[in-house]
């Protein structure tokens, strides 16, 4: 079976995009998935994005982890969906779209694609975690998957891989486990961040549902200002923008660029083949 796809990044969260609006794609088949995924064997990506028929909105959004898979919801991936959405003639420029987390709603504007995030959840701040001899102190949310958002003080020397990986399986976030943002705060609305992806198993280009954590963290813990610019590891900004009510962030947005990288075709039959 042949199929096409876009591959796409957004501020350097990368994507395989695919039209699979005639539910022809077998999305569900994990071993396969994380074949298309993976580097050097297939296209390569830190998450497969199916767009696909829905009865609720203009179309559902099916996003799939390197490893296969699916989760609930990605921010960047989200972006991403919006605009690849609007191209193939799913969606004009305002739209809604159906995710495991619910109905998102988004927008392609002159300053990016915009997507309005789920409300975040499960929120412990100042929470302290031994890992790797060191003790983490930090905020624990749910703003679409789990995140734990750490300060440090020296961005570019954190352990990102190490301590992100024995942070990602602690018992503190059983079963589930949990992505794990080191943060730096620059001014009282920027902070530039790097993140342990779950899924991915390692360091991410950026991350738009970390970006929102980060972002709350700095308000809600550090007196921080919203609209919050976060800069990702690749150079690029996601702006969290959103409303202070009752003590609290919430209506939260993140917009940020998205672009094509290349179009192509692909044979699943030949990734099959290479599980054989």
């Amino acid at each position: 079976m042949k199929i096409n796809f876009t591959k796409m990044h957004g501020a350097g969260n990368d994507f395989v995009m695919i039209d699979d609006r005639q539910g022809l794609v077998p999305w569900q088949d994990h071993f396969l998935m994380a074949s298309l995924a993976t580097r050097r064997l297939g296209i390569g990506c830190e998450g497969i994005l199916l767009i696909q028929k829905s009865e609720r909105a203009d179309f559902r959004m099916v996003f799939l982890n390197p490893d296969g898979t699916q989760v609930d919801m990605c921010g960047n991936g989200s972006r991403c969906a919006a605009a690849f959405a609007h191209a193939i003639g799913a969606a004009g420029r305002a739209m809604t779209m159906e995710t495991c987390c619910g109905l998102m709603d988004a927008e392609l504007t002159d300053q990016g694609v915009k997507v309005w995030m789920p409300e975040p959840s499960g929120k412990i701040h100042n929470l302290s975690v031994e890992a790797c001899g060191l003790t983490f102190n930090g905020s624990f949310m749910v703003s679409g998957v789990p995140h734990f958002v750490v300060e440090v003080e020296d961005l570019a020397a954190a352990d990102v891989v190490g301590w992100g990986r024995a942070l990602r399986q602690h018992p503190q976030f059983h079963p589930e486990g949990t992505n794990v943002n080191f943060v730096t705060l620059r001014a009282p609305d920027r902070i530039n961040m790097r993140t342990y992806e779950r899924g991915v198993e390692g360091e991410s280009g950026a991350c738009g549902t970390g970006a929102v954590a980060c972002a709350i963290a700095a308000v809600e813990r550090r007196g921080f200002t919203l609209p919050i610019k976060a800069r990702t590891p690749a150079g690029y900004e996601l702006v969290v923008g959103g409303d202070w009510r009752n003590g609290k962030c919430t209506g939260l947005t993140l917009i940020g660029p998205t672009r094509v990288v290349y179009t192509g075709e692909i044979d699943l039959n030949s990734l099959e083949s290479e599980l054989e």
